[in-house]
C-alpha cells in the first residue's frame, strides 16, 4: 500500500454491521425498514412484490427470497451504518461467511413463530467463533401463534451467555399488539449486568441505584465480550419495534476504528462481475484509507501488483464514485483484475475467515451446445472466482465440467447468471454426494525418485487417522537441512496439500495427519521440482499402504409436523440410517431432531412435504463427515494416479498427457 498521506473527508464514525437470519424470518423487510426510517430511500420496498431495494436480482424477486448478500449504507444520529444484507437459504451460507467475517457486529433475526431454526445455530455458532458482538432481533410478533417468551427461553437453552429482553411485546398476536419498556427493566438489566460487573453489584449489595450511565456503560462491556446478548422484539412488516433496533445498535455495537485500528490493512470478502468495468473488489479496510490510483501489492507473491483504477462507495442501495475509502470502510474497487476472495493487502494478521458453507453435492454442467468447452470453462472460472467453493473441476479424459454446490437452489441460480452474463443455456445433472475418505490406521509411504537421470528426490512419509472433523496437519519433521534443503522441505509441504484431492477411492482425503519422516536430495542430480514427483507417489503409497476408510455427509435436521406425523417419520429416519432425539410435543405439533446421511435423505423433503400436506417444516443445516465403515464407493479419478509409477512419472516430466 503506498505511504499517500491525504486525508479521507469522513465526519462520521462507522458501524459495519451485517443482518442474517435463517429464511423466511423478515430480514429482508427488517433491512427495508430500516433504510426507509433512516431516510437512506424514499419508500419502502416489499420482498412478496419483488421490489425490496436490496434483493436486485431477477430470481430474488421472483421467489421472494434473497441469494446474494447486499450493501446499504445509511446515517442514524450522525453514524454512518454499512449493512450487509445476507441470503437466509442455507444454499447460500458462503455469502453469510464472508460477510461475518469482516463486520463489526450482527443482528440476528428470528421469528417469535418459528423461533430458532437451522441456519440460526450456524450464524451463531460463526459469531461465536469470530467474537462478534450479537444482537437478537425477534420478528413477526403480530403474527398469530407468535410467543415470544418462548423464544427468549429457547435461546437461553440453546446457546452460551445471558439473553436479556429491552422491550416487551404486548398483546402479540392479536390486531392490538405492541412493544412496551417494562418497569422492571432497569433493576433486572442490573442484576444480569452485576454478574459481571463487580462495581454494580457492590451497590446493589449496598443499596445505590446505579445510574443510568454506569448501567449503559456496564452493558456496552458486556455486549461486546459476548457476556450478554440483548433481545429486543417488534414487527418489521408493521414498522414496530425498528427504531429501538437502530438505537441498540448504534449504543451497543463496535465502531469500526475499535477493530483492528491498528493493522494498516484491507481485506476482499467479495467479487462480483460487471460488464462495463469488469471484476469488482469489495473490501474492508481496517488502519489505512485506500485511494484511487494506489497500487496494491498481492501478498502470494504469484500476481503482479496493480492499481486501483476507481473506488466505488455507497449511499443508501447506489453505490457512487469516490477518490478513496477511509478506514474501517466498505467499498467497491475496480481494477483489481486479479483479485481473490479473501486476498489480503498490507500489513496485518487479518481477520479469521469462518466457514458455515460445506458444499456436499456435486452436479456435471450441461451446455446447450451453443458454448464451447473452452468458453463454459472460462465461465465457471470466472464464478469460481466470486465463489471459491463451486470447486470447478475440469475432466478432460469425460470432457465433462463438474462443480460443487449445497443445494439444488444454487443451480438455479447459476443457470440464470450465465444466461444473463454470458449469454448461453445451461442444465445440470442430478446432484451426486461428495464423499471423503481419511486412513483407516496408520502406515509408512517410502519414494525413492532416481531414475531416469537428472533426478534425485528420496521422500519417507507416515499418515496418522485423526479424529472425524479434525482436518488436515502436516508437521514438517526434523529433517536436517544438510540432507534436505530447507526449500525442498517446503516443495514437499506444498506437494502434499495438492496430492490430498484424490485419494485411494478417488475422494478428498482428509482427517489426517502426515509427518515428513526423512528424505534425500542430491547437489547435482535433483532437478527443483523432483520432489513434486516423488511426494505424491510416496503419499498414495502410504494411503495403499493404511487402506481408506470412507466418509459420509450428515445433515442435523429440526422437523416440526403435526403430532400424527410422528410416529411415520421416525420410522422414516431409521430406515435412512439416522439418529434422533426423543420428540418435544406441545399442542398437537411435535418438533424431532435428527441425524440423517445426506445420501438417503435427499429426496426426503418433497416426500414429507407431500405426507402432511405441507404442513411439516424441514429446516437442515450441514452437520459434517462421519465415517461408513465396510462400504466402498469411488469416484472417477481425474488424471493419471500417482501409484501407477511409470505413467506418472512420464506424465510429470511431460512426455505424456
Amino acid at each position: 500500500m503506498s505511504d499517500t498521506t491525504e486525508k479521507v473527508k469522513n465526519p462520521q464514525r462507522i458501524k459495519n454491521i451485517t443482518i442474517a437470519a435463517h429464511v423466511d424470518s423478515g430480514k429482508t423487510t427488517i433491512t427495508e425498514e430500516i433504510l426507509a426510517l433512516s431516510g437512506a430511500v424514499r419508500s419502502r420496498g416489499r420482498v412478496d412484490h419483488g421490489t425490496a431495494h436490496t434483493d436486485t436480482l431477477q430470481i430474488e424477486k421472483a421467489r421472494g427470497i434473497s441469494v446474494k448478500s447486499a450493501h446499504a449504507s445509511f446515517v442514524w444520529k450522525d453514524t454512518k451504518f454499512n449493512l450487509i444484507d445476507t441470503p437466509g437459504h442455507t444454499d447460500f451460507s458462503s455469502e453469510v461467511d464472508r460477510t461475518l467475517s469482516v463486520s463489526d457486529g450482527l443482528i440476528l433475526a428470528l421469528s417469535s413463530v418459528e423461533g430458532i431454526q437451522a441456519h440460526t445455530e450456524s450464524i451463531f455458532n460463526s459469531a461465536k467463533r469470530l467474537s462478534l458482538p450479537t444482537i437478537i432481533f425477534i420478528n413477526k410478533i403480530d403474527r398469530s401463534l407468535s410467543d415470544f417468551s418462548k423464544v427468549l427461553e429457547d435461546l437461553k437453552y440453546t446457546f452460551d451467555g445471558k439473553f436479556v429482553p429491552l422491550n416487551l411485546p404486548v398483546n402479540e398476536g392479536s390486531p392490538d399488539f405492541g412493544i412496551e419498556k417494562p418497569s422492571f427493566l432497569r433493576d433486572n438489566l442490573c442484576d444480569e449486568l452485576s454478574l459481571f460487573h463487580d462495581s454494580l453489584a457492590e451497590k446493589l449489595l449496598e443499596g445505590e441505584e446505579p445510574t443510568r450511565e454506569e448501567i449503559l456503560a456496564s452493558l456496552i462491556i458486556s455486549v461486546r465480550k459476548r457476556e450478554i446478548f440483548p433481545v429486543l422484539c417488534g414487527s418489521a412488516l408493521a414498522s414496530l419495534g425498528i427504531e429501538e433496533l437502530l438505537d441498540a445498535a448504534l449504543a451497543l455495537l463496535p465502531f469500526s476504528d475499535e477493530v483492528k485500528s491498528d493493522e494498516d490493512l484491507a481485506v476482499v470478502f467479495g467479487i462480483e462481475h460487471d460488464k462495463t468495468l469488469g471484476r469488482i473488489a469489495h473490501i474492508r479496510t481496517y488502519g489505512k484509507a485506500l485511494f484511487s490510483r494506489e497500487t496494491l501489492v498481492y501478498r502470494d507473491g504469484e500476481r503482479e501488483s496493480e492499481k486501483i483504477s476507481q473506488i466505488r462507495t455507497f449511499v443508501g442501495t447506489k453505490s457512487i464514485d469516490a477518490t478513496s475509502v477511509g478506514k474501517g470502510d466498505i467499498a467497491a474497487v475496480c481494477g483489481l483484475s486479479s483479485s481473490r476472495l479473501y486476498d489480503m493487502f498490507g500489513e496485518g494478521a487479518g481477520s479469521l475467515f469462518s466457514s458455515i458453507a460445506n458444499p456436499y453435492l456435486s452436479v456435471k454442467v450441461i451446455s446447450d451446445g451453443k458454448a464451447t468447452a473452452p468458453e463454459l470453462l472460462s465461465a465457471f472460472r470466472e464464478l469460481e472466482a466470486e465463489n471459491p467453493l463451486l470447486s470447478v473441476k475440469w475432466e478432460n479424459e469425460k470432457r465433462e465440467l463438474l462443480i460443487s454446490i449445497t443445494g439444488k437452489l444454487q443451480t438455479e441460480v447459476l443457470a440464470l447468471t450465465v444466461k444473463e452474463r454470458y449469454g448461453f443455456d445451461i442444465s445440470f445433472s442430478e446432484p451426486s454426494v461428495i464423499y471423503k475418505e481419511t486412513p483407516s490406521k496408520s502406515a509408512y509411504g517410502f519414494e525413492a525418485y532416481t531414475m531416469p537421470k537428472p533426478c534425485w528426490a528420496v521422500v519417507r512419509l507416515l499418515v496418522e487417522p485423526l479424529q472425524t472433523g479434525s482436518g488436515v496437519v502436516f508437521d514438517m519433521g526434523n529433517v536436517p537441512h544438510n540432507k534436505l534443503f530447507y526449500k525442498y522441505q517446503e516443495h514437499i509441504r506444498r506437494s502434499f496439500y495438492e496430492s490430498l484431492e484424490q485419494g485411494i477411492m478417488g475422494w478428498e482425503v482428509t482427517d489426517i495427519k502426515t509427518t515428513l519422516v526423512d528424505g534425500e536430495h542430491h547437489t547435482i542430480h535433483t532437478h527443483p521440482l523432483d520432489f513434486f514427483v516423488a511426494t505424491p507417489m510416496a503419499f498414495m503409497n502410504a494411503l495403499a499402504s493404511s487402506g481408506t476408510t470412507l466418509l459420509e455427509p450428515m445433515l442435523s435436521v429440526r422437523i416440526t409436523l403435526p403430532s400424527e406425523y410422528l410416529g411415520r417419520v421416525m420410522s422414516d429416519i431409521v430406515s435412512m440410517r439416522g439418529e434422533f432425539e426423543p420428540a418435544v410435543t406441545r399442542k398437537d405439533i411435535s418438533v424431532i431432531e435428527c441425524l440423517l446421511p445426506v445420501s438417503e435423505s435427499m429426496e426426503y423433503p418433497l416426500a414429507i412435504t407431500k405426507m402432511t400436506s405441507g404442513k411439516a417444516v424441514y429446516s437442515p443445516k450441514f452437520a459434517g463427515y462421519r465415517p461408513l465403515h465396510g462400504v466402498r464407493i469411488e469416484t472417477a479419478r481425474r488424471g493419471i494416479n500417482p501409484l501407477d509409477r511409470a505413467k506418472w512419472i512420464l506424465h510429470k516430466r511431460g512426455a505424456i498427457q
